[in-house]
């Protein structure tokens, strides 16, 4: 009786605290929290959250599923499914994420116990007013090819749960009458179907009407037989990469739109070399080679658009592991291209291995895609984090806390050969976490602002037309770069994208400085708006390359930067030569707002404004991974089993601008605290300025100051 009335407290709690998520999003800041040279979130946009927007996760759980659920509807099954989502409930998981059955249209004969699974799953969970996110991949069936590839599919891609057609099988497998084989992708090379080689899998082609109807259909039942709340449509890419497609439907489009005909496989002029990796195939000088790129990712677009138009208002998120790299180009994988048809934005962030803990790289991917989905009109972002042991998932709760978004914790031991013995189910690993953070320190990520100093430009055209300096190094390495010195420097930064750029009136609406490096590709449109915010009194640092070409790649006679001018404009060195931040701090050229003085350097710091109170997140730079000493990921990593730390002196003293950082009264937590609180020390030195002392023993990972 007692688990009853706490279980149903804490639905009761559930229930009122994302009735009111969104209020109060939007509201403006406190006069005293906007300086000139600092904002607090950027321009003001258009929210979804409230009746536009279902719901709003921040502590999401994958409900992992075996290939023993598709006995449902046996008693040991639905008694597992009961025993479970009270599990979530205690584990205060507010969204649960279905992993399992990912490879869809595997399932096909069993989509009558599969759904019913999953109903009773999504029943159980809202009895906990927890909501139900479906997620499965839709464009790929699994096909081993001969016996090696059919062992390594066991060994590495278990936690998909594997139940694939025998080759004989395979060729008339089907769903609402469109064969499996039909709708595949073309090969380029010798027109066998298409195959992702990483995966094991066929792959299906996103400009077949087959293909699509069959999706569509499928979606239809789906909504009717299962209760979802929301839907994660996977894998919206091409993983058989550059090397398709060839079916008439890809050369039909390719014609129609772009008006090219695709030239043969090992045409150089197209092609490239394509003895490299296929990543790197491809010749970029070619405009008719950066045409099919973008039609491949048109194709995928449309794709996503069909699935919202299929599920309506439900919220709908896809994955995406990476925005930045040129890389990205030979997958189709295109979020920018692809936003105005998503609700929730995903990131995947670290994985099960040690290397889990050197987090600062990922730091651009976070920004990034809380800029998308900023300008989508302030959607919910969400970290995923992967793990074995509880620790693992305090390390992704703390970044996402550190970021701004929502957490999404996920076990990850079916992907290794065998299971650990001391594994742990994920609503074990974060509960604790959780649990604390219901307690102690139950900040609504979404009603947050960051502080922000500078504005970082990443600017997509490089990426569309493969661009690289005569460095060799692409825009987004430049970006990076940008990006951990900043994270170094506890400077608060956003990220600025291409359409953004191109708006004189949304770059003028801030006081930041705008950093350019490396940016190639500019079209006329972004340097007249430059030029005008410049004239405007505007600040900006520029290392060149900039605008050599315009934005579809074509190169220009002379470059752009011979006309770009203003006393605002600072030249400086790109910066992936050096430390270039601490160049321009040293020259009085751009002065930080938290500057340390004492303790260890190893903390990083990051400002958000909650309603007119400033909040400021601690996370360790300088973790020392703890290997398991015999368990190894597919890569030969050594998983993370604990995490130590190089950071010693943690008395840590900063001095602050309080026109950019307002402070009030504030006490240290943190998980590995407990229930202690550390008083923080402000010693007011004059109207603008305050040094603050912050004591953070006891700490290794995360820790917050509010």
């Amino acid at each position: 009786m007692k688990n009853m009335e706490e279980n149903s407290r804490r639905a009761f709690i559930r229930n009122v605290s994302l009735t009111g998520l969104g209020i109060g999003m939007m509201q403006s800041l406190p006069l005293s929290a906007i300086a000139e040279g600092s904002s607090m979130a950027g321009p003001a946009m258009h929210s979804l959250a409230g009746p536009d927007m279902p719901f709003i996760p921040k502590r999401l759980g994958s409900w992992w599923c075996t290939l023993e659920d598709l006995l449902w509807s046996q008693k040991k099954i639905t008694d597992k499914i009961k025993r479970r989502a009270a599990a979530f409930a205690e584990a205060d998981i507010d969204t649960a994420v279905s992993y399992g059955f990912h490879i869809r249209f595997d399932f096909a004969n069993y989509f009558g116990q599969l759904h019913g699974y999953l109903a009773d799953v999504a029943s159980e969970l809202h009895k906990y007013n927890i909501k139900f996110i479906e997620h499965y991949s839709c464009n790929h069936v699994e096909r081993p090819r001969g016996e090696a590839e059919f062992k390594k599919l066991h060994r590495t891609q278990r936690h998909h749960t594997l139940l694939f057609h025998d080759p004989k099988a395979a060729a008339h497998a089907q769903y609402e009458g469109h064969l499996f084989h039909d709708i595949c992708e073309v090969d380029l090379r010798d027109g066998s179907r298409g195959y992702a080689l990483q995966y094991q899998m066929e792959t299906f082609c996103h400009n077949n009407p087959g293909f699509l109807d069959m999706h569509r259909k499928y979606l239809q039942r789906l909504e009717k037989e299962v209760s979802f709340d929301g839907y994660q449509v996977d894998d919206m890419c091409n993983y058989a990469g550059l090397a398709t497609c060839g079916c008439k439907y890809c050369r039909e489009r390719f014609k129609k739109d772009y008006g090219h005909v695709i030239p043969p496989f090992g045409d150089k002029s197209f092609w490239g070399d394509t003895k490299k990796p296929m990543l790197q195939w491809g010749n970029y000088e070619n405009p008719v080679f950066r045409d099919w790129l973008k039609m491949k990712d048109d194709s995928v677009a449309d794709h996503v658009k069909m699935v919202k138009e299929t599920i309506g208002k439900k919220p709908l998120m896809t994955c995406c592991s990476s925005t930045g790299p040129v890389t990205l180009n030979a997958i189709s994988l295109n979020l920018e291209r692809i936003a105005q048809h998503m609700d929730f934005f995903m990131l995947e962030n670290v994985g099960t291995n040690i290397k889990s803990v050197d987090w600062i790289e990922k730091d651009a991917e976070a920004l990034q895609q809380k800029d998308i989905a900023a300008k989508r009109g302030n959607v919910p972002t969400i970290a995923l984090s992967y793990t074995i042991y509880e620790e693992g998932a305090y390390l992704g709760w703390g970044l996402a806390r550190f970021w701004g978004v929502a957490n999404w914790a996920s076990t990850m031991q079916y992907r290794l050969i065998e299971d650990p013995v001391d594994s742990i189910e994920m609503e074990d690993a974060i509960r604790a976490t959780n649990n604390w953070e219901i307690k102690y320190s139950p900040v609504d990520f979404m009603e947050g602002k960051d502080m922000v100093e500078v504005r970082l430009v990443n600017n997509s055209y490089n990426r569309a037309n493969g661009w690289r300096g005569t460095d060799g190094k692409e825009h987004w390495q430049k970006v990076r770069s940008w990006s951990e010195q900043f994270v170094n420097n506890n400077i608060g930064y956003r990220f600025l994208r291409a359409e953004e750029l191109a708006d004189a009136a949304a770059l003028k609406a801030e006081g930041t400085p705008l950093v350019l490096d490396s940016m190639g590709c500019v079209s006329d449109a972004q340097f007249n708006a430059i030029q005008q915010y410049l004239a405007a009194g505007g600040k900006a640092f520029l290392a060149l390359p900039f605008g050599t070409h315009d934005e579809k790649g074509n190169k220009r006679s002379k470059p752009l930067s011979g006309q770009l001018h203003g006393k605002g404009l600072h030249m400086v060195e790109t910066a992936t030569s050096g430390p270039v931040v601490e160049a321009l701090i040293k020259k009085g050229l751009f002065r930080p707002a938290i500057q340390q003085t004492a303790g260890d350097k190893g903390w990083a710091v990051r400002c958000r404004d909650h309603k007119g109170k400033m909040i400021l997140h601690f996370m360790n730079t300088d973790m020392v991974a703890v290997p398991h000493e015999t368990i190894r990921d597919m890569g030969n990593s050594p998983i993370l089993l604990n995490i130590a730390a190089n950071t010693r002196n943690n008395a840590l003293v900063f001095e602050v601008d309080t026109r950019k950082v307002p402070l009030t009264a504030l006490n240290i937590l943190s998980p590995e605290l407990k229930d202690r609180r550390v008083p923080v020390e402000i010693i007011r030195k004059s109207k603008n300025s305050a040094t603050l002392k912050v004591n953070l023993d006891g700490v290794k990972v995360y820790a917050v100051a509010q």
